[in-house]
């Protein structure tokens, strides 16, 4: 069902320089299936993740973790929520 406002849009996602090196390592056809699911979760809700701790100045980073998949996402959400931009993988 659609919302009075038309569908709901996924955010972009976008790696770091540092995630795009750990996106390159990953050979495994079923890390790169779990990460792909993962990425799937914060694009559709980027608030899904738990805050992490720190500075209020600076993005606010997030943490998505699947205990079922092993993965964890270190990532933050730009102010418009349109973009996530990953920061840290560890399938």
């Amino acid at each position: 069902m659609a919302t009075p406002h038309g569908p709901r849009r996924r955010a972009r996602i976008t790696f770091s320089d540092s995630a795009a090196k750990q996106l390159d390592t990953i050979t495994s056809e079923a890390e790169l299936h779990a990460l792909d699911r993962a990425l799937v979760v914060i694009s559709v809700d980027p608030d899904t993740g738990e805050l992490l701790p720190g500075r209020s100045s600076g993005p606010q980073l997030r943490q998505y973790v699947d205990d079922v998949e092993r993965v964890r996402l270190v990532y933050w959400v730009t102010a418009l929520k349109t973009v996530v931009v990953v920061a840290f993988i560890e399938v």
